[in-house]
């Protein structure tokens, strides 16, 4: 049973905690800039109203002084505006006469003319008009031949008293710094687990001799963890599993080569045996057990052989030795060998080979050893159609090597066992060799056709 991962360990819980962080940005942040825009607001301002917060207030302000000043003397007026300019101490103000003379500038500006025309009066009113600073015009009393004030007020003061810009600054700043902890955290998180999912994936590329990947070490025990838990799990049982074929292999192989040897002694006074019964005098049916047991004994023999080949090829212990050899000569000494068993088992014999050499690169005593077993399987199993055809052929391209029987075909049993392994010995030789055998086989006989897998003709 797998164990369970601990919640505050799970992945899932620290994704969910992420998504709940974000969502919580969305809820709480946003909220929380305003509370500190007030806060900021509250301590960057004196605790004193601010005199130029509201340009309607001081529009209004300003037209009632404007008004109460129409039976006012200049004295009067001038200590009004000093009055008013301590009140707004970053305003400036100015006051035009009836007669158009300026009068008390707080402070001076000398781009004021000093006697006003009726074509300076709307000059100044069309270049104050929605601009920076902020202008009031007023006639004094009402009545423009009383002359008017007027008080212009820098925009950047109007509204809060503490700079708009730099404040808002500071909380946009703050928020982005936020949202870049955000994706950084999240950043983090998935990276984290794309590097062990790299290294988890590593792990199953690199391998050992045997070809089994080596086992990680856990960091975390969340479900990656449990993957890589599952994992080192199956790479023990992989090598567990590798360690006891390697054994049960070593067994086999121990067993056969001491079934091998262990067989020859008896199997050679038996035959010996069978040898002396020969020169006693039997009946027919004496006569044919003694041959019947002959043929029993050779074909045990050939068997004990086989697996004792067999064996060594697996194990490796059967020396290989490439060298140039002429197929043309191997293949026909092996045929001049076995033409007396096959012309005493009454075969039809057809040879056909070339005059010209055809060298590969070949072991020649493992060459004669296929040869001899593909012959011997034709003798044993395919002596029903009494014929057999041992060719050499060399075309354009690549030359091969054909054996031909007339028997019942590989899919037909016979009352001689063992052919498999004879088979599976060639199969392992011609491997090695870097030569493959093609085998056609029917109701009508068999037909092996060896070729290289590349041409090693010399």
């Amino acid at each position: 049973m797998r164990p369970q991962v601990h919640w505050r360990q799970s992945l899932r819980a620290r994704y969910l905690l992420i998504i709940i962080c974000a969502l919580a940005l969305w809820i709480i942040v946003f909220p929380l800039m305003a509370i500190l825009m007030q806060i900021s607001q509250s301590f960057t301002g004196n605790t004193e109203a601010n005199p130029y917060a509201s340009h309607e207030q001081l529009e209004k302000h300003w037209h009632d002084t404007a008004a109460k000043l129409g039976q006012a003397s200049p004295q009067q007026i001038t200590k009004r505006l000093t009055q008013l300019k301590s009140e707004y101490p970053k305003a400036s103000m100015f006051w035009v006469d009836g007669s158009g003379l300026t009068r008390d500038m707080l402070p001076v500006q000398t781009q004021l003319p000093q006697q006003w025309t009726a074509v300076d009066s709307i000059s100044f009113m069309k270049k104050s008009y929605d601009r920076d600073p902020f202008t009031i015009v007023s006639f004094i009393g009402k009545q423009p031949k009383n002359g008017f004030i007027v008080m212009q007020v820098p925009r950047e003061l109007l509204g809060n008293t503490f700079n708009n810009s730099y404040n808002y600054n500071w909380l946009l700043l703050v928020q982005v710094t936020i949202y870049i902890l955000f994706v950084m955290i999240s950043w983090q998180f998935f990276k984290r687990i794309r590097n062990r999912l790299v290294r988890l994936e590593e792990a199953m590329s690199l391998t050992d001799p045997n070809g089994i990947p080596h086992t990680l070490q856990v960091v975390r025990e969340d479900e990656i963890g449990q993957v890589e838990h599952a994992f080192n799990r199956m790479i023990n049982d992989l090598r567990t599993s590798r360690q006891r074929e390697q054994e049960e292999e070593q067994l086999r192989k121990k067993l056969i080569a001491n079934l091998s040897h262990d067989i020859r002694t008896p199997l050679t006074t038996i035959r010996a045996h069978a040898h002396s019964l020969k020169e006693e005098p039997l009946s027919a049916q004496g006569v044919s057990s003694i041959m019947l047991m002959d043929t029993k004994i050779n074909d045990l023999g050939h068997l004990v052989d086989n697996l004792l080949s067999y064996t060594l090829l697996a194990a490796k212990r059967y020396t290989l030795q490439l060298q140039p050899v002429d197929i043309v000569r191997l293949v026909r000494e092996s045929a001049a060998n076995w033409y007396p068993v096959l012309e005493q088992e009454k075969f039809d014999i057809e040879i056909d080979l070339p005059d010209n050499a055809i060298l590969w690169s070949i072991d020649p005593q493992w060459m004669k050893r296929i040869l001899d077993n593909l012959i011997q399987n034709v003798v044993r199993h395919a002596a029903s159609g009494h014929y057999i055809g041992i060719q050499v052929l060399d075309s354009a391209h690549q030359a091969r090597i054909v054996i031909i029987d007339k028997g019942p075909g590989m899919q037909h049993s016979t009352d001689t066992k063992g052919s498999g392994i004879g088979m599976s010995i060639v199969t392992v030789m011609l491997q090695d060799m870097g030569l493959v055998a093609t085998v056609r086989t029917g109701e009508y006989g068999t037909a092996i056709e060896i070729t290289p897998h590349l041409l090693n003709k010399i």
